[in-house]
């Protein structure tokens, strides 16, 4: 393997599928992931946390990720507390039809980095963070959460915090292919750390996370050390140019949110899988089932 990329055996049969128009492509969900930085240790480069899916899992099993995870259509239905950038401004942003719909997918970045990181990007007033979640009352909440038996729009209305939505940047926007069986509109965000609180392996998805310098990282991935999906390593290279968290948030705005979805396609006896405007994912499968 001369890389990392997560390259599932099943994808070449299922590729002729859609090709031939046995395959029905499943309709995405929207998801949301949040890629958390912190200032790296003697002012160098900042570090993302990430965490390896177990291999068990159906979906990317042994790869790196972000947390993240689906949007719950609960958190549309009641207006959150809100600190930050509008949710019109948010709809813009995103590319999505109306507020309510903006809302739900950032409630999502912020739930899931809660959930499976331990850090909330939330607070009491519009202009303060939480300082700690840990202890026997945050953890009852955050397992509720993951339980689906309260809504994050239920748990802020009930802990009296502001969502801070102006901690997070839009960074890219990627949907699994059509012919994956599980298919996401993804949305990633970038954020930073906030003061006081740490990160923590809380996800039963995930049996291992590290703090790594996202050059790092994408070294990993280079050497074959290192397992991740076109939208993991593609805005891995991105952050690595940025100095700093603040850095890296300052740019988000720039950064193009245009959905990135895989096409494949039958050219002289070969199916050419590409990912538009990422060469680097290019997978060329011969007809007879040969890469």
């Amino acid at each position: 393997m001369a890389n990392g990329q997560w390259y599932p055996p099943e994808w070449p049969d299922r590729i002729r599928a859609l090709a031939s128009g046995e395959l029905t492509p499943a309709t995405p969900r929207r998801a949301a992931t949040v890629m958390l930085l912190r200032d790296g240790a003697d002012q160098g480069a900042p570090e993302v946390h990430m965490l390896r899916r177990r291999a068990s899992m159906a979906f990317a099993g042994g790869a790196y990720a972000y947390p993240g995870g689906g949007v719950d259509p609960r958190d549309d239905d009641r207006l959150v507390r809100w600190a930050g950038p509008t949710r019109a401004s948010w709809a813009a942003r995103l590319g999505v039809d109306d507020e309510v719909a903006a809302q739900a997918i950032v409630c999502a970045a912020v739930r899931e980095t809660y959930e499976e990181a331990g850090v909330l990007l939330a607070g009491p007033t519009p202009e303060t963070v939480v300082g700690d979640t840990t202890g026997a009352d945050w953890e009852a909440d955050r397992e509720a959460l993951v339980a689906r038996d309260v809504s994050f729009a239920e748990f802020l209305d009930r802990r009296g915090l502001f969502l801070r939505s102006d901690l997070l940047g839009a960074w890219a926007r990627w949907i699994t292919p059509e012919f994956e069986p599980r298919r996401y509109d993804t949305f990633f965000f970038v954020a930073s750390l906030p003061e006081g609180q740490r990160t923590r392996n809380a996800s039963t998805e995930a049996d291992r996370t590290v703090w790594i310098r996202p050059a790092e990282a994408a070294a990993g991935y280079d050497k074959g050390e290192l397992l991740m999906m076109p939208p993991t390593i593609s805005t891995l290279r991105a952050l690595a140019a940025h100095a700093s968290p603040r850095a890296a948030l300052a740019a988000a705005p720039a950064q193009d949110m245009t959905p990135v979805l895989a096409q494949a396609h039958l050219r002289d006896g070969e199916l050419v899988l590409t990912w538009p405007g990422h060469d680097e994912f290019t997978k060329r499968i011969a007809t007879d089932g040969t890469r």
